[in-house]
This record gives C-alpha cells, sequence and structure tokens, in this order.
C-alpha cells in the first residue's frame, strides 16, 4: 500500500524559511516521482514542485521559483521542500503525492498517490 506522510508545517513570519517532508513507503521508491501541491482556502489545488527519483530532475511552479527548493533523499525514502523569502500567500495546505513521473502535466492535474497535508501558515 502507497503511503505518504507529510509533515513539517507551521507557523512561520514572512521572509522566513520552514522545511517539509514527504514520507514514503509501500513503493519502489527509485521508480516514482513526488510531488509537493498546497491549496489555500477557498481556492483550487496548485501543483507546486516535483523531483523525479530516478533522476533526481525537477520541476518547480513560477510561483515559487528561486525561493523554494524540492530534494530527494533516496536512502531514507523522503522528500523534502525547502521554502525560504516565505510570503503570507503561501498559506496553505501541503500535500505530498506520487506518480510515475514529473513535470508540468503532473503539477497541473495532479499525481495518483496522495498524503494527507501539513499546514503552512506565514503571518504578515
Amino acid at each position: 500500500e502507497v503511503q505518504l506522510q507529510a509533515s513539517g508545517g507551521g507557523l512561520v513570519q514572512a521572509g522566513g524559511p520552514l522545511r517539509l517532508s514527504c514520507a514514503a513507503s509501500g513503493f519502489t521508491f527509485d521508480d516514482y516521482a513526488i510531488g509537493w501541491f498546497r491549496q489555500a482556502p477557498g481556492k483550487e489545488r496548485e501543483g507546486v514542485s516535483c523531483i523525479s527519483s530516478s533522476d533526481g530532475s525537477t520541476y518547480y511552479a513560477d510561483s515559487v521559483k528561486g525561493r523554494f527548493t524540492i530534494s530527494s533523499d533516496n536512502a531514507k525514502n523522503t522528500v523534502y521542500l525547502q521554502m525560504n523569502s516565505l510570503k503570507p500567500e503561501d498559506t496553505a495546505v501541503y500535500y505530498c503525492a506520487a506518480d510515475f513521473s514529473c513535470g508540468s502535466y503532473y503539477l497541473y492535474y495532479g499525481m495518483d498517490y496522495w498524503g494527507k497535508g501539513t499546514l503552512v501558515t506565514v503571518s504578515s
């Protein structure tokens, strides 16, 4: 059974950093891509970033380029999302998800497997 557990959310001041973790289990980690998505109250889900565990290729939404960095520790089956220079508009529930590949298509349409979210609140 595919399981994805996001953690690391919390309250942070604007301009500050926060790191999210996504622990994966139940599948061959190297064969999948992991993505981060977010949904703010009253807004549609947004694909934030994804990484291919096999070759390390990464993709980012324009809204987070230069501020967020996604990385993968294949030995720990864990993907991280380092978020710097946070803005109040980054406030959302962040979810990690998995699929066979990664790219703009997946960030837009979503992935097959989802974990529960972790709330990030950025205060101004």
